[in-house]
């Protein structure tokens, strides 16, 4: 058994998926991270090194792009590279791990951030590409994912979350992020791992004194976080060859 998760930037990995990596670590099962910005000897490189280690997920694996919004983090923006070549640098990283899960955002990118959004489309690309032997030859032999899961958030979540955490509710007319109920297949209890989730996040140090997650966290009681981090929500996306969803 694998699992893989191809997240956008360092932190992402803890924010989203970082209860579920540390239960799959915890029951056993492989686990790996492709993240698509930032490169090695990087400051974020090293604070994702660490996240990794605490959530049991392996080795760093860096496309090594820049991001949209930090255009010195690498030598090019992820959301400008050619299509075909970011989808080859990801078929190499699933043919090499060899997951039967692989799990991204949804197709909002969780929030609408420009390189989630990319990162939802080259991960979807991908699994398909890498089980197909006339693709990406030079990747290693192919490989089928069996399963692909999009994290996302409920919307009845979204709103519940926003006025215990902003003493009010929404305004109605204010687009919010995440997806109808009806269209998240799994819901994940990961209330037993959140400490090491919590742990992860605070390792990208450079986040929190920008005022990023761990930072706006860090404001937060410890039941108020287990409330935040404590469920991660997913959409089941079939695969080619997958039943047609009933």
């Amino acid at each position: 058994m694998g699992l893989m998760c191809v997240h956008a930037h360092p932190d992402d990995e803890a924010i989203w998926t970082g209860g579920v990596l540390a239960r799959a670590a915890d029951e056993g099962i492989r686990t790996a991270v492709v993240t698509c910005t930032w490169t090695e000897g990087t400051r974020r490189a090293a604070e994702l090194a660490r996240s990794l280690e605490i959530l049991g997920a392996g080795r760093p694996r860096l496309l090594g792009y820049a991001d949209a919004e930090v255009p010195e983090s690498g030598p090019s923006r992820f959301v400008d590279a050619p299509l075909e070549e970011s989808v080859g640098r990801l078929v190499a990283h699933i043919r090499d791990f060899r997951p039967d899960t692989v799990i991204t955002y949804d197709a909002y990118g969780g929030y609408g951030h420009p390189d989630h959004i990319h990162a939802h489309r080259v991960t979807l690309a991908a699994v398909e590409a890498a089980a197909h032997p006339r693709l990406h030859p030079e990747a290693g032999d192919p490989w089928r994912v069996r399963e692909l899961h999009l994290v996302t958030f409920p919307l009845s979540v979204v709103r519940t979350l926003w006025e215990e955490l902003l003493g009010a509710p929404p305004e109605p007319d204010r687009a919010l992020p995440g997806v109808p109920d009806e269209m998240v297949a799994l819901t994940v209890d990961v209330r037993p791992w959140t400490g090491r989730k919590w742990r992860a996040l605070q390792a990208h140090e450079s986040e929190a004194e920008r005022g990023a997650g761990p930072a706006m966290l860090s404001g937060l009681s410890e039941e108020q976080r287990v409330r935040l981090l404590g469920t991660e929500y997913y959409i089941r996306r079939p695969l080619t060859g997958d039943p047609a969803p009933g």
